[in-house]
């Protein structure tokens, strides 16, 4: 099964690419790695939510958001890589969740994140992960993610 067949049968389809919100790239390709920057839970150009994890947005709020970073995150990657189907590897995820001062359930947020790429990519959708907890983030997003991804040359 192909990707874009993996992501119809989970009734994923790929939005337009968002846009920089600042002076930087989307994304970087060195070599067979393709670093992206910090993509945030954007739906038709607009936060799903806003506000901390823990306050103004719940846990499972917060893992709906990570799922809709990775499917913001493939609409990037597409791009960069010219198909989904040449990635052979998620490598590594760096997450940021906005929370409340006694919220410390950062990994379970972005087990929202680490799942969905599972259910995409199988085995490659495996990788390494840092869950930290953050005071904001820029528009007053609940999450952020940055990932790393591997492209057969």
């Amino acid at each position: 099964m192909t990707i874009n067949e993996r992501l119809n049968e989970l009734g994923i389809s790929l939005a337009e690419t968002p846009k920089p919100l600042g002076s930087y790239l989307p994304y970087v390709r060195s070599g067979n790695l393709i670093f992206m920057s910090g993509v945030l839970p954007l739906r038709n150009g607009k936060l799903v939510r806003t506000g901390r994890v823990g306050e103004a947005v719940s846990l499972d709020e917060a893992r709906e958001d990570a799922r809709q970073v990775v499917v913001n995150a493939l609409s990037v990657l597409n791009v960069a890589a010219g198909d989904l189907g040449k990635i052979s590897k998620c490598v590594k995820l760096n997450g940021y969740v906005a929370s409340a001062a006694d919220f410390t359930d950062q990994p379970k947020v972005l087990n929202g994140a680490s799942d969905l790429l599972f259910e995409i990519f199988g085995e490659a959708g495996r990788h390494a992960r840092a869950a930290v907890g953050v005071y904001s983030l820029p528009l007053n997003s609940p999450v952020e993610i940055d990932f790393i991804f591997e492209i057969a040359l």
